[in-house]
């Protein structure tokens, strides 16, 4: 009998410990915009996917609606957020200008793949495929 309490002690805990975006964070999620700062999946260094700018991104809690920038054009989508699962949806109508460095494919391809949502002990925003990190972004800082 003593064993399962201590299992089931050991199981709560952990259970609370996963549980990768706490009530305190998922206001951190739309409180700030956050920019893109690692993709993976890409042969191409990241500073050569994004010459000029970074992607951003900003969640809007009511709208159920992220958007920001694939670094050259602006992106708009809906997501569904449930505990840490995220799914995002298709980007609406685009302005389609040119992208210096191929980034822009990228990071709509990793948008669709993308089911999970955190944020590190860095305060960074991680999305990621099942347990694996896709793409991190941190705070942007708006003067």
């Amino acid at each position: 009998m003593k064993k399962i309490a201590i299992l089931a002690v050991f199981m709560v805990a952990l259970l609370n410990s996963c549980s990768a975006v706490k009530t305190d964070s998922s206001k951190e999620i739309y409180a700030n915009t956050w920019e893109l700062e690692y993709i993976s999946g890409t042969r191409i260094a990241f500073e050569g996917l994004f010459p000029d700018k970074k992607p951003e991104l900003h969640f809007m809690e009511a709208d159920k609606i992220v958007h920001g920038s694939t670094s050259c054009n602006g992106y708009r989508a809906s997501y569904k957020l449930d505990g840490n699962s995220i799914t995002i949806g298709e980007p609406g109508a685009m302005t389609m200008r040119y992208c210096e460095g191929g980034g822009e494919q990228a990071f709509l391809a990793m948008m669709k793949k993308v089911n999970k949502i955190s944020i590190d002990k860095d305060g960074k925003l991680n999305l990621s495929l099942n347990e694996v990190p896709m793409m991190r972004f941190k705070k942007v800082t708006k003067e």
